[in-house]
């Protein structure tokens, strides 16, 4: 089965713009900038035909891919593509304890220890271990025309099981709000034809700034 998978991160929060962090256990809404982005992403995705829309079980998701299920596109909420789980840090403003719990997480799971986690929180493994699942699923789909919304941290990893590379590279893929990376599958082989495009979002406006 060859289809077209594109795999899209949700718009901007207040969280994110106030640099709060989120998780799977905040579930906030778009703010202007996010739903004018997920307008922009429309326009400029509309004309390829999805066959299908995946989001995650989060509402900032499905804000995002609003306008192509209004379009009557089928709709599936797969809560395996949620955020990763910050634990105690989730809906919290950054300061210097989390600062350095993030780093300390941060080395290790480069260092190749995918089971750290923060307290109360998700580990590089269980995301990994979650998105190999929908993976597998999503390379079994009829559909040739996929779009798949979801989150950041949930990007990096996918994104490395695509390539088959190690999760410890999370960190090598960049991901803007509404950043598209484009995936094509042959077969049972993937293949990322772009990363982070967000060139729908040129000459966007909000409140009167580019």
């Amino acid at each position: 089965m060859n289809k077209e998978i594109y795999i899209i991160r949700h718009g901007e929060t207040d969280f994110n713009k106030r640099k709060i962090v989120q998780g799977s256990g905040v579930n906030s809404s778009l703010n202007d900038t996010g739903r004018a982005q997920a307008k922009a992403l429309h326009e400029g995705y509309k004309s390829l035909d999805f066959e299908l829309i995946f989001t995650s079980a989060l509402v900032r998701t499905h804000e995002t891919a609003s306008h192509f299920i209004e379009d009557g596109l089928m709709h599936i909420e797969d809560a395996d593509i949620n955020e990763i789980c910050w634990g105690i840090h989730e809906g919290k403003p950054g300061d210097a304890g989390m600062k350095e719990d993030y780093v300390r997480l941060n080395k290790a799971w480069k260092s190749g220890d995918y089971t750290a986690r923060v307290e109360e929180g998700e580990s590089a493994q269980e995301l990994a271990t979650r998105l190999q699942r929908f993976i597998n699923i999503l390379m079994q789909r009829p559909e040739k025309k996929i779009a798949v919304f979801t989150h950041g941290r949930t990007i990096r990893c996918l994104m490395c099981l695509v390539e088959e590379r190690p999760i410890k590279y999370m960190d090598d893929y960049h991901h803007d709000n509404t950043g598209v990376y484009k995936v094509r599958q042959v077969g049972n082989t993937l293949e990322v034809l772009a990363s982070n495009n967000i060139h729908h979002l040129n000459g966007l406006e909000i409140d009167g700034e580019s």
